[in-house]
């Protein structure tokens, strides 16, 4: 792409300009929020707001480059390496500092330390992060996922998964038993005991659930019209995740349309909404929503002219909006997913047959 393409795209997740080198801690909070969050680049010599390119003078383009240097090296810790290149358009020179994500985040800035000094992407701006983003990225680091995290408060022995045992025989023909849990990590051996995860919490109905996690549920809703104002019906759905999908797809095919068109001498039925790509998306919002998140919960909104369905959590770093027609895939609850997938909720990606 060049330059003159680049202009062009909106200033984003991994996208900045900048006529002219911007304060210390300016730049240092977006190199920083690049590295916590997919990498960026961001562009000395473009105005952000014109997109005129203003360029740098040449005599100054090393000095500019040890400056933004120093202010890494300084600021930002851990130790971020950017790649800073010098760039030729329209007879102007510009700075390209590309910083790539991070491999030991949560990285921030040095004087301020890590609760107050961390900083993320949220859309075109740099965002403070609070106790549970910082959290979330160490947990990155450990390469760990938060459904994979043991949970201490009662042993496996003393958790109420009767019926998720029984649905997990019904759909796989397997006994989970403690073997099979420590296998998918649903549970974990500590000190000759075996405890569960974050992931099997989730999955009991056991009463710890709702008090670890009483924010783990769909919110569903009918409204009137095409606005919040009024609603025609409503349901909060508290089962287990193994069950919350179907719920929800239930709740939704009782409030939208099925009609009927003739063709030929048969009588073909259609729903207004492509159900199968219904049921998928809630689906994903539950198998990837992120559940260290409180006080936030999955939403399935029906209106007269749409269906609308919002799962807490970000993008993740691995994935990058630009490319998602290259159909990335990522699972932010590593263990969470693998057994949806042994559970027939969700199916494996298609493989592409390659002629």
């Amino acid at each position: 792409m060049t330059i003159n393409e680049l202009i062009k795209q909106p200033e984003g997740r991994r996208l900045e300009f900048k006529g002219a080198l911007p304060e210390r801690s300016d730049i240092a909070k977006t190199i920083i929020a690049f590295a916590n969050d997919a990498g960026g680049e961001l562009y000395i010599g473009i105005d952000n707001n014109t997109r005129e390119i203003v360029g740098v003078a040449e005599n100054e383009l090393f000095a500019t480059e040890e400056k933004i240097c120093n202010i890494i090296y300084d600021r930002c810790y851990p130790a971020i390496l950017p790649e800073i290149t010098f760039l030729m358009e329209d007879d102007k020179h510009l700075i390209k500092v590309l910083v790539y994500r991070g491999s030991a985040p949560p990285y921030y800035l040095r004087d301020k330390g890590k609760m107050k000094g961390t900083y993320i992407r949220v859309g075109s701006t740099n965002r403070q992060a609070d106790a549970t983003i910082i959290a979330g990225l160490e947990r990155v680091r450990r390469n760990i996922s938060f459904d994979g995290e043991l949970v201490m408060e009662k042993p496996v022995s003393e958790l109420n998964i009767k019926s998720f045992c029984a649905e997990y025989k019904e759909k796989t023909g397997e006994e989970l038993d403690n073997q099979t849990l420590l296998k998918l990590d649903l549970a974990k051996d500590f000190q000759g005991s075996e405890y569960p995860t974050n992931a099997l919490i989730l999955f009991s109905d056991d009463k710890l659930r709702n008090s670890l996690f009483h924010f783990a549920k769909i919110e569903c809703a009918r409204f009137k019209g095409t606005g919040t104002e009024d609603f025609i019906d409503q349901k909060s759905i508290y089962s287990n995740i193994s069950t919350q999908a179907e719920e929800a797809y239930t709740f939704v095919l009782r409030h939208i349309n099925k009609g009927a068109t003739v063709e030929g001498v048969y009588t073909i039925s259609r729903w207004e909404y492509p159900v199968k790509a219904v049921r998928e998306v809630i689906r994903n919002a539950v198998v990837h929503r992120d559940y260290s998140l409180t006080g936030k919960d999955i939403k399935v909104a029906v209106y007269d002219d749409m269906i609308e369905i919002t799962s807490p959590g970000r993008l993740p770093a691995s994935i990058d909006f630009s490319a998602m027609y290259s159909r990335q895939s990522d699972a932010r609850n590593k263990v969470i997913a693998p057994v949806f997938k042994r559970l027939g909720i969700i199916l494996p990606p298609k493989k592409e047959r390659v002629t």
